[in-house]
């Protein structure tokens, strides 16, 4: 097989895999600018569409008031908390039409009464200093 061919190869390769990856439409709510853009850069290459909330009033109003597949969550978010938001979202009466799955996002060691609280909660948690982009658009596909 000649380079032209195995370049064709690969090519298509990757397009089928990129094709049976369903898009997601994603809420990002992360006020370190740094990492929102990563985590934006990432899952839009990876062919999702994100949105972008750099604090917590901004980003459970959006959550409250549109459709998301996904909402990544950082705990730590000026004006309101994830801790927060996360409750929020998740008590029907305050949040009757939301329905998207919750990943939390954090460097924070977290006491047992929080960890198993975000365990109840949350469909998921990553460790941001431990998770590459990469890994991070791979975590998301498979969800």
């Amino acid at each position: 097989m000649d380079e032209t061919t195995n370049q064709s190869t690969n090519q298509s390769t990757n397009q089928s895999a990129n094709q049976a990856i369903t898009p997601k439409k994603i809420l990002c709510i992360e006020d370190e600018f740094f990492i929102s853009e990563l985590y934006e850069r990432a899952l839009k290459k990876a062919g999702h569409r994100v949105i972008t909330a750099l604090n917590g009033q901004d980003g459970l109003e959006l959550a409250q008031t549109n459709n998301y597949d996904l909402v990544l969550l950082d705990l730590m978010v000026p004006g309101i908390t994830g801790m927060e938001i996360l409750r929020i979202l998740k008590d029907p009466a305050k949040s009757p039409n939301f329905n998207s799955k919750i990943v939390i996002t954090t460097n924070l060691d977290q006491t047992d009464a929080i960890r198993e609280e975000l365990e109840k909660q949350a469909d998921g948690y990553i460790i941001k200093a431990g998770i590459t982009p990469k890994e991070l658009t791979s975590f998301v596909n498979q969800l």
